[in-house]
């Protein structure tokens, strides 16, 4: 599948049953929930997320699963975070044998790889496969930061495409673009700037709270796409509680307990995680139910011309 990098593109949520199996009941009411909204593609595995506690074999469920789900009509991207080189690979391998569309790929995880280790790392796993790929640049979370000279040499290679842009440095999509103008397309990766990732031009948004809130997140992107700041800004205001639920250690949680109350998951997850207890639980309960009431009426807005 050759993908168009852009849109909305959710890292979903993994749901887990009570006693700790893939819930693949709820994961695809999930899945389906997304492409009605008008996803542009399908990401599993998240690293912020639960991807580590995975076993191989959930992995790959995972991936055949949601294929079947998508039926090829949006792409289905993996995301490679692991310990070693030689790992990396044989994950990116198998995740193409599986059927994968694309790879969403982060520099080495825990070790805290110099400059040229992590070029050298992203491009032997680019080199090693056919899949187009995403490059996940956040150095707030992993402490490795990609820089534009980094990118020059990784963009050597045709699959790398595109970058999910999470410094929370607004200015670096005007650089990014100057610098490699559509040779690199840019998807926002933090919720809470992504309105404004989206109006300094970038291609698409990979989105967490879209896990319960599908319609709003596409509806956000269309908008400003097709030039309607406004509207769009107005539902970003009201959607800024819920993003802000997304920039934090317990992420997961606070989107699990969305997507319990817009229907579309449950509140399983998988230790070590623990589901929130006591203040925090009524805090963020009380964020979700105020947004809920007060979620606004939407305009038609997939079929709109997005130009921007």
């Amino acid at each position: 599948m050759n993908i168009q990098w852009n849109g909305v593109m959710p890292a979903v949520t993994t749901k887990f049953t009570d006693d700790d199996h893939l819930d693949m009941v709820m994961f695809k009411r999930n899945v389906e929930a997304q492409l009605e909204a008008g996803v542009n593609g399908i990401i599993l595995g998240g690293t912020l997320g639960e991807a580590s506690t995975l076993t191989s074999d959930e992995k790959e469920t995972l991936i055949k699963e949601t294929l079947e789900m998508v039926q090829a009509k949006v792409p289905v991207i993996i995301n490679i975070a692991e310990q070693s080189t030689r790992d990396a690979i044989a994950v990116t391998e198998r995740a193409e044998a599986l059927g994968a569309n694309g790879l969403m790929v982060l520099p080495p995880m825990r070790y805290k790889s110099t400059d040229r280790e992590t070029v050298v790392y992203l491009k032997e796993v680019a080199k090693n496969t056919s899949l187009p790929i995403m490059i996940y640049n956040n150095p707030t979370d992993y402490k490795i930061e990609i820089t534009l000279d980094m990118f020059e040499e990784l963009l050597e290679l045709d699959n790398v495409q595109a970058v999910k842009e999470s410094t929370r440095d607004i200015t670096n999509v005007t650089r990014i673009r100057n610098r490699f103008g559509d040779r690199l397309k840019i998807f926002g990766g933090v919720d809470t700037l992504a309105f404004e990732n989206l109006v300094a031009g970038a291609d698409g948004w990979v989105a967490g709270l879209v896990c319960a809130f599908p319609a709003e997140t596409v509806a956000i992107y269309k908008l400003i796409k097709a030039g309607r700041i406004k509207e769009a800004r107005d539902i970003y205001r009201w959607f800024m509680p819920l993003l802000e639920l997304d920039i934090t250690p317990q992420l997961v949680q606070n989107i699990k307990l969305a997507e319990v109350a817009t229907g579309i998951g449950t509140e399983n997850v998988r230790p070590p995680r623990l589901p929130l207890e006591g203040a925090e639980r009524k805090r963020v309960l009380s964020i979700i139910d105020s947004a809920v009431k007060a979620r606004p009426e939407l305009p038609e807005y997939k079929n709109l011309n997005t130009v921007l």
